[in-house]
C-alpha cells in the first residue's frame, strides 16, 4: 500500500518515489523545517478545540485524525478531520501550515481527492468536496468540489506509482527545475 503523502511527492516530482521505494533511501522529511512546522500546528490542533464543529460548513459532527485505507485503491493515509455535513454527505478537511495565494496547488488538490475517495470507499457516504484550513492565512478555510473526473485522475496517479514501485520504473525528472534547487535528491538525480 501506498500513502496519501505518497502521492503529493509524486506530484512534486515522480523520481522521489523511485528513490524512496526502488532505491531505498530516505529523504529525510523530519528534518525540513515546513514539516517540522506543520507537525506542530497538528498538535496544537489536537490540543484545542477538540470539540469544536465548523457549523459555517454545515457539519454536524465531525470525526479527528482519522486512518483511513483501501484495499481497493491500494493506498492509506490520516484525514486531519471527517466532517458528516447537514445534506448526507462528508468531507475531508486538512490544516495546511501555509498562506492560501488565490489557488489550490495540484498536491493539495489531490490529497484531498484521494481523501474523498477513501472516506466513500470506509463510510458507504458521498464525498463530493473537501476543505483546506491555511493556518498562516489566519485559519481561513477554503472549499474544493471534487468531480467524477477528480476520482479518476487520483486513481490514475495510484496506478502509475504503483507501476514505478512493482517494476522499478525510472521516471522523468519534474519539468520545474526550480524544484531542483531544495531536493534531498539533487546530489544523486541524473
Amino acid at each position: 500500500m501506498i500513502r496519501i503523502s505518497d502521492v503529493l511527492e509524486y506530484l512534486y516530482c515522480s523520481r522521489f518515489i523511485y528513490y524512496m521505494y526502488c532505491l531505498d533511501i530516505p529523504q529525510h522529511e523530519e528534518k525540513r523545517f515546513k514539516v517540522i512546522k506543520g507537525r506542530e500546528v497538528h498538535e496544537t490542533r489536537k490540543l484545542t478545540n477538540r470539540d469544536y464543529v465548523r457549523k459555517k460548513l454545515n457539519c454536524i459532527r465531525k470525526e479527528s485524525d482519522v486512518f483511513i485505507a483501501s484495499k481497493q485503491y491500494n493506498i492509506k493515509g490520516i484525514v486531519d478531520e471527517v466532517l458528516f455535513l447537514e445534506d448526507g454527505t462528508a468531507a475531508p478537511l486538512e490544516y495546511k501550515f501555509a498562506e492560501y495565494k488565490d489557488k489550490i496547488f495540484k498536491t493539495y488538490k489531490f490529497q484531498l481527492v484521494l481523501q474523498a475517495l477513501l472516506i466513500r470507499e470506509n463510510y458507504n457516504i458521498e464525498a463530493n468536496r473537501a476543505y483546506i484550513c491555511f493556518t498562516r492565512s489566519n485559519s481561513l478555510v477554503k472549499e474544493m468540489e471534487i468531480t467524477t473526473s477528480d476520482f479518476k485522475k487520483a486513481e490514475k496517479i495510484i496506478e502509475e506509482i504503483i507501476d514505478i514501485v512493482q517494476k522499478g520504473l525510472y521516471p522523468k525528472t519534474t519539468k520545474s527545475s526550480r524544484k531542483c534547487v531544495d531536493c534531498c535528491y539533487r546530489n544523486i538525480c541524473v
